[in-house]
């Protein structure tokens, strides 16, 4: 039989291309998220199951009669991120939602045996030391769900990408997990491993339009955290990617043969001196943005093998400035497809 799937807070539907991907049979039945702009994008890719809903209102009669076996869950981050120096945790407005569901719906729906079998749950690494992550291990302890906690970055995938996420699985006695080896905290033991940049870049030129604007460049450029086409990591790409420079996402140098820090020297010795078009010192690294499409491949909603060939749907009404949030916001399918897969097996027998 199908397994049928709920997912929260669905975005523009990472948690669902994960599930499909996976070797597991099973479907995504509905979605549920606030946002209007991602449940547009979502109904694009996926259809019409999406529900526009603020989760707080979600209650065990209403989620009972869909007969899911699976939760697959991303809420939101800011409350516990780093990035955020006014995070509350669970005393955050946003957190009060999945907070809902933890603390109301899922024991009422395992009091009376219609509870989902098993859980998935992403948000950002930090949220493992909130009050929020002990009040969910506790809920489900207690109501007989055995869990398994992860610290996991695409980079341990050969993904060239170190967004550090935490993960937490959970299945409902007498279920039980398989052992596995896997060391969650390590990183790619051998660099060489983790694919290059190179891999996940635009077939044509996109210099142009992704372009570091001069005014961010005069002022900011020295901040920005630099890789070329042939390195093997990037840092972790935010909602704030292009709006924001510290922390939130790599920029790409095109030109493989200057040397970043030497350039960037001269420029700030020629700004210093009063030169007024030091800035065109910078030119020739060709340093621009990761456009969209590049940021789909390496969170994985499209594959590196078929550049060019996108099978993600953007509507037409969204921005670029809300494709960047949006997948800012989003999982890495990848990771989040093996995961699944894990969560589906079974012990070996004694």
């Amino acid at each position: 039989m199908s397994i049928r799937a709920l997912e929260f807070y669905s975005g523009i539907g990472g948690l669902h291309i994960a599930l499909s991907r996976s070797d597991v049979d099973a479907q995504v039945i509905r979605a549920f998220d606030w946002d209007q702009t991602a449940c547009q994008v979502y109904e694009a890719n996926h259809g019409d199951i999406v529900q526009k809903v603020d989760i707080s209102t979600l209650t065990a009669s209403l989620l009972s009669p869909l007969k899911a076996n699976l939760w697959l869950l991303s809420p939101a981050c800011q409350p516990y991120t780093v990035l955020n120096p006014n995070a509350r945790g669970a005393e955050d407005p946003r957190a009060q939602s999945f907070l809902h569901l933890v603390q109301n719906v899922v024991p009422e729906l395992a009091s009376s045996d219609e509870h989902p079998d098993r859980l998935l749950i992403e948000n950002v690494a930090g949220f493992e030391a909130s009050s929020t992550r002990g009040n969910l291990v506790s809920t489900l302890r207690s109501i007989g769900y055995t869990t398994v906690e992860l610290l996991l970055t695409p980079l341990q995938f050969g993904i060239p990408n170190s967004r550090l996420r935490y993960y937490l699985l959970a299945k409902k006695s007498p279920l039980s997990f398989a052992e596995t080896q896997h060391d969650e905290h390590s990183q790619a033991s051998d660099p060489r491993m983790v694919n290059m940049i190179k891999e996940y870049l635009d077939p044509s030129d996109v210099s142009e339009s992704y372009a570091i604007p001069d005014k961010v460049l005069k002022k900011w450029g020295r901040l920005f955290d630099i890789v070329k086409p042939s390195f093997r990591r990037t840092c972790c790409f935010t909602r704030g990617y292009t709006q924001m420079v510290e922390r939130a996402g790599s920029i790409l140098q095109e030109n493989e043969d200057l040397d970043t820090a030497a350039t960037f020297d001269a420029f700030l010795e020629a700004s210093n001196s009063g030169e007024p078009d030091a800035v065109n010192i910078l030119r020739p690294l060709c340093l621009r943005y990761f456009s969209p499409s590049e940021l789909l491949r390496i969170f994985a909603f499209d594959s590196p093998t078929f550049l060019g060939q996108s099978t993600f749907i953007w509507p037409e009404t969204i921005s670029t400035k809300s494709k960047y949030k949006l997948i800012g916001n989003s999982v890495n399918v990848h990771v989040v497809q093996q995961l699944i897969e894990y969560l589906f097996q079974e012990p070996e027998p004694l």
